[in-house]
């Protein structure tokens, strides 16, 4: 099974009239899409993150001949949205190819863009290979990587080195990371055998990369 990372980019707008309205408003951000599934009546769902203006988003909503219905649930910091929905052309082509040849969208897809998507799909390397010819021409994808599918966690975990995996792993045991905080780099160290500054710098190097890579 092969995991691919690429970014859709609608050539034309974005995938929906109502994605394209959000993204024109410059006190909108759109940052997460759970989900959008089709419906057995021509219609779908979808569940979507955004930040801003809710009123606005709401009245965008309201003004919308696409947007059957909606509901908007307010966080401390972000916005999540559901809406049935009229989809275009493109969306219900695009869906339909991955539910046809049985690939996975890996949710949530992160808008990267004023109307791009960075997606996440799960597969056969030969299957992907077929389809991605057949995808709508009004969308271009920029692949970004291919690489055997693990499960996020585990992917992670995969990207540190095998020293940074070990100091981890240490950190753990010795209760670095519990709050509050039940051990020093000192004690980290003397678990391993080294210097209580290759450990930090170790930390250092692996939250940093952990945090690039959960954060949106």
């Amino acid at each position: 099974m092969r995991y691919v990372r690429t970014v859709i980019i609608p050539r034309d707008g974005g995938l929906h009239p109502v994605d394209d309205a959000l993204a024109e408003e410059p006190d909108i951000s759109r940052e997460l899409l759970h989900n959008i599934s089709l419906l057995d009546d021509g219609t779908a769902v979808t569940l979507f993150q955004l930040s801003g203006d809710i009123e606005r988003g709401r009245e965008i909503a309201e003004e919308s001949d696409e947007i059957l219905d909606f509901q908007i649930s307010e966080g401390d910091d972000h916005v999540t949205v559901y809406a049935h929905f009229v989809p275009t052309d493109t969306i219900v082509e695009l869906l339909s190819l991955f539910r046809e040849y049985e690939l996975v969208l890996n949710m949530p897809l992160e808008y990267t863009g004023e109307h791009s998507l960075r997606a996440h799909i799960v597969g056969e390397e030969e299957v992907i290979r077929e389809v991605i010819p057949q995808v709508p021409d009004d969308i271009g994808l920029n692949l970004e990587q291919i690489s055997d599918y693990v499960p996020e966690e585990e992917r992670l975990f995969s990207m540190l080195t095998d020293r940074q995996q070990e100091t981890l792993r240490a950190a753990l045991d010795v209760g670095y990371y519990q709050v509050p905080r039940q051990a020093t780099h000192q004690d980290i160290a003397d678990q391993l055998d080294r210097s209580d500054g290759t450990v930090g710098e170790h930390l250092r190097k692996i939250e940093a990369q952990v945090m690039e890579a959960i954060a949106p």
